[in-house]
């Protein structure tokens, strides 16, 4: 079994990348910001806890997310391996998931670092919009300024709350202070790629298979 994780700041084409690879490989693409997402839409516990957090652009606690990924592997165990994509974040989640996965004899066989500046981030985040009904992702900007409703089915396009400008310059700093620690974490356990994400989406792609050879 594959275990993948992916490391980068918010905005560096991580979900859209393990979206791809899943496709491509047949790998469980394991997105926490959408387990999050999903769990507040449907108003569960676990959504009531972390819609606070998500809502400031801060760190769900770990608590929450190892609930939501351990549930996630139980209902996944027959799977050929998994993308973690926004887990973990920290070097405690890091080292939750070293230890659930040593318990069934598996490891990370790769960390992927998606490299791109905060410039660049607060630019594509600041023009992300999303469609509530089918989650397909638009780049509203330039020319395409235009665009407010999906071309699949006609909603009306909305902007997350984490990604307004100021939402996402806090995550860019919490990203910095708690997650960025990570990249050394697997450096030392020499699982480390790095990418650069500045790239287009299908020269990304390349590289991704490239270093996962």
């Amino acid at each position: 079994m594959k275990i993948i994780v992916f490391l980068g700041p918010p905005g560096s084409g991580k979900g859209t990348q393990a979206a791809r690879l899943s496709q491509h490989s047949g790998l469980v693409h394991l997105s926490t910001g959408d387990l999050l997402r999903t769990a507040v839409k449907d108003g569960s516990d676990l959504g009531h806890a972390a819609d606070g957090f998500m809502k400031r652009g801060e760190l769900v606690p770990d608590v929450i997310l190892i609930g939501l990924v351990e549930h996630q592997i139980a209902q996944n165990l027959s799977a050929a391996g998994f993308i973690f994509d926004g887990f973990p974040r920290t070097i405690p989640q890091a080292d939750g998931l070293k230890q659930m996965l040593k318990r069934n004899g598996r490891s990370v066989s790769a960390a992927i670092l998606f490299k791109v500046d905060s410039e660049e981030v607060v630019r594509r985040l600041s023009a992300r919009w999303s469609c509530p009904a089918c989650g397909a992702i638009y780049t509203v900007i330039g020319d395409n300024g235009s665009i407010s409703m999906c071309e699949k089915d006609s909603s009306a396009l909305t902007r997350r709350h984490d990604d307004d400008p100021a939402v996402v310059q806090n995550r860019l700093a919490v990203y910095e202070e708690q997650t960025k620690p990570i990249e050394n974490y697997y450096r030392v356990e020499s699982v480390l790629r790095e990418i650069d994400a500045q790239q287009t989406p299908e020269e990304v792609f390349k590289a991704l298979l490239q270093a996962l050879l």
